[in-house]
């Protein structure tokens, strides 16, 4: 994105709805995190919660090295914004994972406010930032108290913002993936960056969506891991 050019409220909007829609509800031969989230809830070997999460933002961030290998060095497509395909890959994984991050602590993903804190882990540091940008008080750790306490009314235009943010940082993740004079080694520290900041986006999803201690979230649906049933004779 070139300097003249300023993402504009259509464009911030049309970032996170695609994002969301894609991360969430899958494309392509990429399930959405409803299946994700059920995959790892369904499996016995993880003994909780915090297993499965574990677990997943693991896997997620191996195939998040792998797919900027790949599309770091494929050019770039054209999305519903202007944004490098391989960027716009990497943020609908990484959505996709903290939606099934927020599904395996037991959240409803379809909750506009659940959506809201799906963007703001995909934000990074940047999610802090929009929030200031409405005159809505942060501190420097986001938390899950800081979050729940913006009202329902401004949960979209948060979005917006997270949407202009994220847009707005386009040509710096661009410079830090892609040393072009070495287009091989360019894929390999687009496909690290990439995983790096799975992990940082699995951290903060975690600590946005995992209940505390002996808390019950209202009005939400869990996803219940299998039970083996045993039989006594």
């Amino acid at each position: 994105m070139s300097d003249h050019q300023r993402p504009g409220h259509s464009d911030s909007s049309e970032l996170a709805s695609y994002l969301l829609e894609k991360g969430l509800g899958g494309i392509g031969p990429l399930s959405g995190a409803e299946q994700l989230a059920t995959e790892y809830c369904d499996a016995p070997r993880y003994k909780d919660a915090d297993a499965r999460v574990a677990a997943l933002v693991n896997r997620e961030a191996a195939k998040n090295f792998v797919t900027g290998f790949i599309t770091g060095l494929g050019g770039f497509i054209t999305l519903p914004v202007a944004v490098p395909a391989a960027l716009a890959a990497s943020w609908v994984l990484q959505a996709r994972m903290a939606g099934a991050i927020a599904r395996i602590y037991g959240h409803d993903i379809a909750s506009p406010r659940v959506r809201t804190k799906i963007l703001l882990a995909l934000a990074g540091d940047v999610a802090k930032v929009a929030m200031q940008d409405l005159g809505l008080k942060v501190d420097d750790r986001l938390t899950q108290r800081a979050v729940d306490q913006i009202p329902g009314r401004a949960l979209v235009e948060v979005n917006k913002r997270i949407g202009t943010r994220l847009l707005a940082g386009v040509g710096q993740r661009v410079a830090l993936r892609f040393p072009r004079a070495v287009p091989v080694f360019g894929g390999v520290v687009g496909g690290s960056l990439d995983a790096v900041v799975c992990r940082k986006v699995g951290a903060t999803a975690k600590s946005l969506f995992r209940p505390p201690a002996g808390a019950v979230i209202e009005g939400e649906v869990r996803v219940a891991p299998k039970r083996l049933e045993l039989r006594h004779p």
